[in-house]
């Protein structure tokens, strides 16, 4: 497998859970600041032009959810996923599903309003609602959805580093980490993880 990413997105959660299921692959840096991302080779690849991108033998695989549980299946006996209960897996996906679609979008809001609209002026209002629409997905997470000390208790799933991820832009979005004590505390223990500590090292070396 080949694994397309660029540092400080969400292509290092999917980086940790290859780590973490031992998995053999290799790894290629999509340049950001070369609009890398835009190119023709890279849109041969994922004609969305975002990453991460996973090239398998079966094709390529794009967003984070679907790639998180295809490592968790491919490496079963890594045990990141309750492929076994179907409800447990559920409830897996529906976290997996709210990061993506609602704490992300929220997060783009901050420096990519253009995608919703052309006025700056609604660009300016974006960002400046982001403090607010990210800590309050956060609050909720906080709240009623995460269980401890992982995301569902006692087994860390690959929900885990996806959480991790995006609590790495809590202070760009302009959030404070002392409103979530158990979330600040999985952030904690995260990075003591050889696994995320090899995937962060790869990225931002």
């Amino acid at each position: 497998m080949k694994f397309f990413y660029a540092p400080h997105t969400c292509a290092l959660a999917t980086h940790i859970a290859l780590e973490e299921a031992g998995a053999t692959y290799e790894t290629q840096r999509v340049d950001f600041s070369a609009n890398e991302q835009r190119s023709a080779a890279y849109l041969s690849i994922n004609p969305k032009g975002r990453v991460p991108s996973l090239v398998t033998d079966k094709g390529v695989l794009t967003e984070t959810p679907a790639m998180l549980l295809y490592v968790a299946q491919l490496y079963r006996e890594a045990r990141l996923a309750p492929l076994d209960d179907p409800w447990a897996l559920a409830q897996v996906q529906a976290f997996n599903s709210y990061l993506c679609s609602t704490v992300h979008v929220a997060h783009a809001h901050r420096m990519r309003g253009y995608r919703w609209a052309d006025d700056p002026a609604a660009h300016e209002a974006m960002r400046a609602k982001v403090p607010q629409s990210v800590g309050e997905c956060f609050d909720l997470i906080e709240r009623t959805m995460f269980a401890g000390p992982w995301v569902f208790g006692d087994m860390y799933t690959i929900s885990d580093p996806y959480l991790f991820t995006i609590a790495q832009w809590w202070e760009v979005d302009g959030v404070d980490p002392a409103r979530f004590p158990k979330l600040a505390d999985h952030r904690r223990r995260m990075v003591e993880r050889p696994a995320v500590r090899k995937a962060i090292a790869v990225e931002t070396g």
